[in-house]
């Protein structure tokens, strides 16, 4: 029988899961329908539907991760278990950090105004680019979690059953160094949202400081989008310190007493990230904010037309018809006559 902080554990895993899979959903049922009605994509549907895929499966997997350790802990206990839940995470994961930082790199050679040669060439040739490296990034995801998943890193078993919390400490040490090891990989895709944030921000003090000379008060189109810009990256990376501070302390959480509590709050924090960056993602792009408040629209409609209706059903079916409701009055009757 699951204790209270195991059903509220998994009632939160539940409804982050539903909500990040709607949302992510959301992103990849639009610009699917847009490719079928146009018969045309572009390079920001591509690195949009992958994201949204890619956060999916981290939603999935680190959902699956937390009930397999609530409800099988002896499965959980498991070598291969482990290698195989750890090489699908590695590789959506990655996967997923990949393709923002070419999202943030989508963003600033489409928006940014460097003169520097090495930048106008990448300007010029942006979707040359940015699908290099969005399929090098995808590529290197598969090759990290394969070696994950077959390499030979040593595996410690106890054989006492009475004492489950030592065997998957001792079994979790290995699989945890080596998540430590290879996920050092994410801080490359990091650096490179980093340094779009950064070159970001000097394009637009510069902008800025050539509006000034014009005297132009207000806001043009062109700051608007660095702005839009800026708030993306810098949502992103606050949410990814925030996430790899959470899993470092997961993946050591078999050296702290209460590491099966460590495990299930990491797992909750762990999936905020992918659940909300996708509503930050659908307000920031003009199509699926579009299409995100249309469907807001008719849904509101149809409350709307259905409100009025329930007191009337109510009234209707908590009412009795008599014999003499059923009866025409004499008035009426005088009247046919």
């Amino acid at each position: 029988m699951p204790s209270a902080v195991e059903v509220i554990y998994m009632v939160l895993i539940a409804g982050e899961l539903t909500i990040g899979i709607w949302g992510n959903g959301f992103i990849v049922l639009v610009n699917c329908t847009g490719w079928l009605q146009r018969r045309d994509s572009s390079v920001i549907d591509i690195i949009l539907v992958s994201l949204a895929i890619s956060r999916i499966c981290v939603l999935c997997v680190v959902s699956a991760e937390g009930f397999v350790l609530l409800l099988s802990p002896h499965a959980y206990a498991q070598n291969e278990t482990i290698n195989t839940l750890d090489a699908f995470w590695t590789l959506s994961n990655h996967s997923s950090v990949w393709f923002t930082a070419c999202l943030s790199i989508f963003y600033l050679l489409k928006i940014a105004n460097i003169s520097h040669p090495v930048f106008l060439w990448l300007k010029l040739n942006v979707t040359r680019v940015v699908l290099g490296l969005f399929l090098a990034s995808f590529l290197t995801s598969i090759i990290i979690s394969v070696f994950l998943k077959e390499g030979s890193w040593g595996h410690v078993e106890v054989n006492h059953e009475e004492n489950i919390t030592w065997e998957f400490r001792v079994s979790k040490a290995p699989s945890a160094f080596k998540l430590i090891i290879l996920n050092l990989g994410a801080l490359v895709p990091f650096a490179l949202c980093l340094i779009s944030f950064v070159l970001l921000l000097f394009s637009l003090f510069r902008h800025a400081k050539q509006m000034q000379l014009y005297a132009t008060g207000s806001r043009d189109c062109s700051t608007e989008a660095h702005m839009r810009a800026i708030k993306a990256v810098t949502i992103f990376l606050l949410f990814f310190i925030m996430y790899y501070a959470v899993f470092l302390v997961v993946t050591s959480s078999f050296l702290i007493p209460q590491g099966r509590l460590v495990l299930m709050f990491g797992g909750i924090v762990t999936v905020i990230f992918p659940s909300s960056h996708s509503f930050i993602l659908i307000m920031g792009n003009s199509k699926l904010r579009e299409a995100f408040l249309k469907v807001l629209r008719c849904v509101k409609g149809f409350h709307k037309r259905r409100k009025p209706l329930v007191p009337q059903r109510i009234l209707n079916t908590g009412r009795k018809k008599s014999t003499k409701d059923c009866l025409p009055s004499p008035r009426g009757l005088h009247s046919f006559a």
